[in-house]
């Protein structure tokens, strides 16, 4: 019998594979959103002062409301409502109707934008539990059906202030590679990832890099990938 074995190949139990790999999907998962709250509440009572400033600022800028409030698919398409300062007026014309976001963009707003503190108020959603510091940047809601099926996967996890796109080039590079850059975080997260991406994200913001496209006050709107699986 002993001689029958020797030299046989081990094959993997396919049961421990499984076992360990729904205890990754409970405890990543517990991991990342630890990690969150510790960055996230010592970090928000430290700059509450800053922040309060920042409103009155933006309520002397732009009016109310202070925040820009709308509805993002966040965590497997789940909907909630997220909080950026206001960056544009409500400027109208003759017919009602806005104007274009380059008209809207105050000084200030673009000053907003550019060192992204107008997002500081994304640290509620992360607080609440419905955004982490890092993943793929909550979206529109209508892009949803506008994904390729490789695409939606950057809904698997929760949506974040900063990510791997972010740090690659923000909005100045295309949709499809903004996603693709949003599959890959995905599929290769870490605490020590996250650490990294926290850490670039403080120096591009610094250096105010890949903040809109190229002639463009915002980015283009996203109309669908060429080839829509």
């Amino acid at each position: 019998m002993a001689n029958s074995l020797k030299g046989a190949v081990v094959l993997p139990n396919t049961n421990d594979r499984a076992i360990h790999d729904e205890r990754d999907l409970v405890i990543l998962p517990m991991l990342k959103r630890l990690f969150d709250l510790l960055l996230t509440i010592p970090g928000f009572l430290l700059i509450l002062p800053f922040l309060l400033l920042l409103a009155l600022l933006v309520r002397i800028f732009h009016g109310s409301p202070l925040f820009f409030s709308q509805v993002r698919p966040g965590q497997n398409g789940k909907p909630f409502r997220m909080l950026k300062f206001r960056t544009m007026t409500n400027a109208k014309d003759a017919a009602g109707t806005l104007l274009p976001d380059s008209v809207r963009l105050t000084p200030f707003g673009r000053f907003l934008r550019s060192t992204s503190l107008d997002e500081f108020p994304e640290l509620l959603n992360v607080l609440k539990g419905d955004m982490s510091l890092v993943g793929p940047r909550p979206l529109l809601t209508e892009y949803l059906p506008l994904y390729t099926t490789e695409q939606h996967r950057r809904h698997e996890v929760k949506p974040g202030m900063t990510g791997w796109a972010q740090v690659n080039g923000r909005n100045a590079i295309s949709w499809e590679e903004k996603f693709r850059l949003d599959v890959w975080y995905v599929d290769n997260w870490s605490i020590w990832l996250d650490i990294r991406i926290l850490w670039i994200t403080f120096i591009k913001v610094f250096r105010r890099v890949g903040i809109s496209q190229d002639g463009q006050a915002t980015m283009d709107a996203f109309r669908g990938s060429r080839s829509n699986n």
